[in-house]
């Protein structure tokens, strides 16, 4: 590796309550390093590098660059936006080292999930066969908790705790208002693992809180079970709140949506998911005889800072912290991981996983943390997830009483490779 050059820093995917964090980790590791002259951003990933929009993140304030670990979503820009494998879009590929020589670039930080390893995966692979000295390390993020080989993502955390909050509120205005508004349906995201679900099961330390039921991916879901499910709680407490994962499938695995068979996709060729809790209102009205109401919580259970998660705060910045120290090191193609230590008292620790395993793996909810029934978690589950969610992450408050965000100044590189067609 020459003495010292440039560090280049993308965040893909859906954005969270701490991929900043991980950026601040990151950053703030580089600056310090002697090995690395500037730290670069790349405006919305991968596209960034293919498009040279650049900038320099060395010359921003470091209170801005602090700030991170108090800001929400992908300060640096993300996208959704998969590369195609090496034999369709090699010019792609080439294009990103020819962007990394143009800047005397020789570590590149992706923060991302699985498809965002792929990319830092063939990246590495092609720097390797052209002989161009490149240092490629994946930094964990996503929500759904589903990349293999760490024992848990960074942002689950934060979204957990959220989602847990959220089925508390939503059942004491349901046992307030049950004699009209008997039934309340809470859909949250999760594409095929049901982490985010079972997280708000957390939620229900005695058995009259709620959520009463929790549907996961991971089980087929069956309307005749639904409705028997419900009218038991219906029976027991007189009001019943559900918790459904956005990617419930029937028993042949198809997706359960109220748009059936009209699927939309994004870039990355995935179902665009939403509106399981519009076909669960419906059944609940018609099979049940009660009124239903609907909450999807949306975006907001993945960028809300204001009640994030102290432990995933600060695990996601070790997270990026660990990766420029690795990089340094001469650790390459890995991807840094979380290692639970123990439970009681909670110690975790960071680890490494092969880029190209983690791209082709998935981790979903085991069956020893759902109940027998299908429709709940267990002990077990809570056990592994309490640690968490626990800690109030600092926010910094204006004077207006709402919270304060940062967004970095975005001094553009100039322009040294061709237009990208």
């Amino acid at each position: 590796m020459v003495s010292k050059s440039n560090a280049i820093i993308a965040q893909s995917g859906g954005p969270t309550t701490v991929i900043n964090s991980s950026a601040c980790g990151v950053i703030q590791q580089a600056i310090k390093s002697s090995k690395i002259d500037k730290v670069f951003g790349a405006t919305n990933g991968i596209l960034g590098v293919l498009e040279e929009n650049l900038f320099d993140i060395t010359s921003e304030r470091p209170k801005d660059i602090e700030a991170l670990k108090r800001t929400p979503a992908a300060a640096i820009g993300s996208c959704r936006y998969k590369l195609k494998s090496m034999d369709e879009s090699k010019a792609d590929y080439e294009r990103i080292l020819d962007v990394f020589r143009a800047h005397d670039i020789h570590y590149f930080f992706y923060i991302g999930g699985n498809d965002s390893m792929d990319t830092a995966d063939k990246v590495n692979k092609l720097a390797k066969d052209t002989g161009y000295e490149l240092v490629c390390i994946g930094v964990p993020k996503t929500i759904d908790n589903d990349l293999a080989f760490t024992d848990h993502c960074p942002g689950y955390g934060s979204v957990a705790k959220y989602v847990a909050v959220s089925a508390m509120n939503a059942g004491k205005d349901t046992e307030a208002l049950y004699t009209t508004d008997t039934c309340t349906i809470l859909e949250v995201m999760g594409r095929n693992a049901g982490w985010i679900a079972a997280a708000a099961g957390l939620a229900r330390r005695e058995p009259e809180d709620s959520p009463n039921l929790i549907y996961l991916p991971e089980r087929a879901f069956s309307k005749e079970q639904f409705v028997n499910d419900c009218k038991d709680a219906l029976k027991e407490f007189g009001r019943i709140v559900v918790v459904c994962g956005e990617g419930l499938v029937d028993d042949k695995g198809e997706v359960i949506t109220a748009d059936a068979g009209v699927f939309d996709r994004d870039s990355f060729g995935h179902v665009q998911l939403g509106g399981i809790s519009e076909v669960l209102k419906d059944i609940v009205g018609k099979e049940v005889g009660v009124k239903a109401r609907c909450n999807k919580l949306g975006t907001n259970q993945r960028s809300a800072m204001h009640f994030a998660s102290l432990t995933d705060v600060n695990e996601a910045y070790l997270c990026g912290k660990m990766a420029v120290k690795h990089a340094l090191d001469g650790v390459n193609g890995k991807m840094v991981t979380l290692v639970r230590q123990s439970n009681s008292p909670y110690k975790c620790t960071t680890g490494l996983a092969v880029l190209s395993d983690v791209a082709n793996g998935e981790k979903k909810v085991p069956d020893y943390y759902i109940n027998q029934a299908g429709n709940g978690i267990t002990d077990a589950f809570k056990e592994y997830a309490t640690p968490l969610i626990r800690g109030e992450a600092e926010v910094t408050i204006g004077e207006d009483g709402l919270p304060v965000y940062m967004r970095f100044e975005r001094k553009p590189l100039e322009k040294k490779c061709a237009n990208y067609l």
